[in-house]
């Protein structure tokens, strides 16, 4: 049994899934232990590099969560803005 997803198509990608739940609880929380850690591990205080370890961990796991998603949203993405470009191209050239 999969626990995440990693086979997208464009319409299920564009869906809020349990995975942009996952991501929006995690963002900030990486946010912050990553900047508390930075300034901990800057001061040399012990706890600071733990701090900063578990923001960097956590932060990989963000990654590998919502990736899979964006990769197909943003190629989506590129194939509608191709197709615009070219449509505008012959829009500019006085084509039909």
């Amino acid at each position: 049994m999969k626990i995440f997803n990693k086979s997208w198509t464009a319409q299920e990608a564009e869906e809020w899934t349990k995975e942009d739940t996952i991501t929006v609880i995690l963002s900030p929380l990486v946010y912050v232990l990553l900047t508390m850690g930075t300034v901990f591990s800057m001061l040399l205080v012990p706890a600071g590099f733990f701090v900063l370890g578990v923001g960097i961990v956590l932060m990989f796991v963000m990654i590998f969560i919502i990736n899979p998603k964006l990769s197909v949203i943003s190629e989506e993405y590129e194939k509608k803005q191709k197709q615009y470009l070219e449509e505008l191209e012959r829009k500019v050239k006085w084509e039909d």
